[in-house]
This record gives structure tokens, sequence and C-alpha cells, in this order.
């Protein structure tokens, strides 16, 4: 059961920051495993099964990120993360374009949120002409989103701003990505079991973008 992250868990993502080496990770190992890893999996393993039964007919899988990066895209890069994620993301085969729900840990804070990172082309420019036809949905979409202050609107943007029926839909209508993001400090909702609510129910305020979108983008991958 996810009883909270804590101070160790933060020491840890800190120290692998600044010290991206094997030899310090096999030395701090059990510590990862103890105040980083397993939380996280006990945190997915709950917000996953409370969100299914709000939601039993989305086609949702639990993925854990793993700490250690791709040894074919380091960069110049570490061999580790230092930060920890978990995803509801839809049936493999399609997750890496449809819309996802998230849980990140890093040394700064954490976040958490809806958002797609790699819509192709194709599936911002479905999502544009098809609303820019219809836009009533979207507006009221909007209209609510900008009523709250948990979550903010981000993602990469076009260079040239696209053509938008509205003022009001224009900053969506910009986006190479949607993300949509609520980012926090370490604070006593990450140590306390409380977490897990604080997701199921964010997660649950965002499930209609996360629908409207991914009907766009399941179109574009066709």
């Amino acid at each position: 059961m996810f009883q909270g992250y804590s101070d160790a868990t933060v020491d840890f993502l800190w120290g692998i920051r600044f010290n991206n080496d094997r030899a310090w990770f096999n030395d701090h190992k059990e510590e990862y495993l103890r105040h980083v890893y397993q939380p996280t999996v006990e945190l997915g393993r709950e917000v996953y099964d409370k969100f299914k039964e709000r939601f039993p007919k989305m086609a949702l899988n639990l993925h854990v990120s793993r700490i250690y990066r791709d040894a074919r895209r380091l960069h110049g890069r570490g061999p580790y993360k230092d930060h920890l994620w978990f995803s509801l993301r839809p049936e493999v085969g399609m997750e890496s374009h449809l819309p996802v729900f998230w849980f990140e840990i890093a040394p700064e804070g954490w976040n958490y949120g809806m958002g797609f990172w790699n819509a192709t082309p194709t599936m911002m420019e479905t999502f544009r002409r098809e609303t820019a036809q219809s836009p009533e949905a979207m507006e009221k979409l909007v209209r609510k989103f900008n009523k709250q202050d948990t979550f903010t609107l981000q993602g990469r943007e076009y260079a040239r701003a696209k053509g938008c029926p509205s003022e009001l839909l224009q900053p969506w209508f910009n986006k190479k990505s949607i993300v949509l993001s609520c980012d926090r400090p370490f604070d006593e909702v990450a140590c306390s079991p409380d977490l897990v609510d604080t997701l199921v129910e964010g997660f649950a305020w965002l499930e209609p973008y996360q629908r409207f979108f991914a009907a766009f983008c399941k179109n574009g991958l066709e």
C-alpha cells in the first residue's frame, strides 16, 4: 500500500542527478528500490485500480518507467534518469501517439496530468480541421479549462500561428502537441497516502479532454 514518498526519495533523486554513474548507483541501489521505485509501483497500481473502477470502459494499461536510459540514446548524458514516472496509457502499439495520463516524481517536485508528446502532424491537422468545422465541443472544454487553476496548457508551439476559428481556441490550435499539467514542489501531499486520491480525481477531471483528443489522434493514425 502506498504510504507516500519521503525525504529519502528526494535525496536519491538529487544524488543521481549529480552522480550519474554506475558506481554511485550500485552503492545506492537499495535506496532507489525502497524509496523511489517501490513507492511509485504501489502508487501506480492503486491509482490504476481506482481509476478503472471509475471508468471501466477505458482500455488503459499501467506502465512504470525504468530508471535506466536507453544506451543507444544517451547523447552525452549519464546512464540513469533523475526522475521516475508511471502512465495510464492505451493499448500497446498506439501509446506513443495517443493521450496518456501520467505522474512523475523528480528532484524539484512532482507533476501529473494528461497529454501526448508524439502527436503526428496529421493528428494535429485533423484536430484543427474538424474542430474548425464544428468548434462548439472544443470551446466548451476550453471554457471549463480556463475556469480552473490546477492544470496549465503546455506543449511545443508552431513558429507561425495556425488559422483558428476563434481567439478562445488559438492557444490550443498553435500547439504541436497538447500537455495539460499540474506541477508542484515536493510537499506534504507527496508524502501522504492522499496522493492516490489526488491523482485519481485529477485524472477523472481530465478524462473528457483525453477522450476528446484521443478521437482525433486515432483518426490521424488511420
